[in-house]
């Protein structure tokens, strides 16, 4: 089997055995692609069962020269996916990448928008045209739920479940999670979806998805990034912002006023609880007022 075979069944392993999104298996081929090219620019002439170490290292060494930390090791994890595949299915029995480790990258912490900030942004919505309305409840959903841009996008009218107080999400690798809905995002969305939605000549295919585009369709996550990026240069915002600020802000905010981190993990859908944790950087007086109020040295 040639390099193509192989992609096509690691393509299919990782949408149907581990339910990986779209966006995701594009990454993980990509990264092996890159390896593929330079086998391919220096004249190696090799399957994915032939590939050494040796090989390997003259790639990493390569990608090192062009690409920063975090990029390199991106690399690497989704090289080790691949090769890990391939013993899986016994397709050979070493790993070339097995004394291979990945540069050591610090965490960068995620910018947060202030209350004001985020009213601010949604106050510069133009409520004058229909699309207005729905970049409201858009931003009011991203924030008031902690969505990822894929899960808002993805977001059917069928998972609003109002009188309970939640909405269902769909989240990576298929998992869904109910996240509680407050009654302003509740408000907005319903107003969007009765007055706007409901004048939309929708597209076949599109008919349960909550958020559509003028003409009916799904929209894509390009469009929710230029919404926000616009409606930023309008206020002359100068933090570099994304669909995702207004989940690090949710999450933030939640754990500023109090909220416990197991809380905040379920409503984010994180599989691990290190990966919330690094919202208790963000605020270190949040931290200064809970000693002062919970160690027994501070209390009178």
């Amino acid at each position: 089997m040639n390099w193509n075979t192989y992609l096509s069944h690691y393509k299919s392993y990782l949408k149907i055995e581990r339910g990986l999104s779209a966006n995701t298996i594009d990454n993980y081929t990509f990264d092996v692609l890159r390896l593929c090219d330079f086998l391919k620019a220096n004249h190696f002439d090799v399957s994915p069962i032939q590939v050494t170490p040796e090989i390997i290292q003259q790639f990493i060494y390569q990608i090192s020269k062009e690409l920063n930390a975090r990029s390199q090791a991106r690399i690497i994890s989704g090289l080790k996916s691949f090769f890990s595949y391939l013993i899986f299915e016994d397709y050979r029995s070493d790993d070339p990448l097995a004394l291979i480790e990945a540069p050591r990258i610090g965490r960068k912490l995620p910018d947060v928008l202030s209350i004001s900030e985020i009213d601010a942004l949604i106050s510069a919505i133009d409520l004058s045209k229909p699309e207005g309305e729905r970049n409201r409840a858009i931003l009011e959903s991203l924030y008031g739920c902690g969505l990822r841009v894929s899960e808002l996008i993805e977001l059917k009218i069928s998972d609003l479940f109002f009188d309970e107080g939640f909405i269902k999400v769909t989240g990576k690798g298929n998992k869904q999670r109910f996240v509680p809905i407050g009654q302003t995002t509740q408000k907005y969305i319903e107003w969007y979806r009765l007055q706007i939605r409901s004048q939309l000549t929708v597209k076949k295919g599109s008919e349960d998805i909550l958020f559509l585009n003028r003409r009916g369709n799904k929209l894509t996550r390009a469009m929710i990034f230029t919404i926000i990026r616009d409606l930023a240069g309008l206020i002359s915002l100068e933090k570099n912002i994304s669909p995702h600020t207004f989940r690090h802000s949710f999450a933030t905010h939640l754990l500023e006023n109090g909220a416990d981190l197991r809380s905040i993990q379920m409503m984010l859908g994180h599989e691990s609880i290190t990966t919330t944790e690094v919202y208790v950087h963000l605020d270190r007086r949040h931290l200064t007022q809970i000693v002062h109020q919970f160690h027994p040295r501070n209390k009178k």
